[in-house]
């Protein structure tokens, strides 16, 4: 399993207790890399309205929902091809771009 997480800095305390607790996710198998929002390529488009997503097993979409003050609303799965397939491709992009969990610092 592996997960890119792109990250705003400097960073809220959110994130800095989500990169606390990493070392637990890569301990369960994770492999995490972090790539600084400035980092990105440029013109790079975020599907499903830029919120945060999970992909399982690259066909099964998970979206998350939050309202304005953070707060989780809940999650949306989405199995559509076409949206599985651009947050693939997104994610493909993003991945040798991004540093290592062990390499990132806060």
């Amino acid at each position: 399993m592996r997960r890119v997480r792109v990250v705003t800095e400097p960073h809220s305390q959110y994130i800095g207790w989500e990169h606390s607790l990493t070392g637990l996710n890569m301990e369960a198998g994770e492999d995490i890399r972090w790539l600084p929002r400035h980092r990105l390529p440029e013109g790079i488009t975020f599907p499903v309205s830029g919120n945060d997503w999970w992909l399982f097993d690259d066909r099964l979409l998970a979206v998350g929902h939050f309202d304005a003050d953070g707060r989780v609303l809940g999650s949306e799965l989405i199995e559509a091809p076409g949206i599985v397939a651009e947050c693939v491709r997104v994610r493909d992009q993003l991945w040798p771009l991004a540093l290592a969990h062990s390499e990132y610092k806060l």
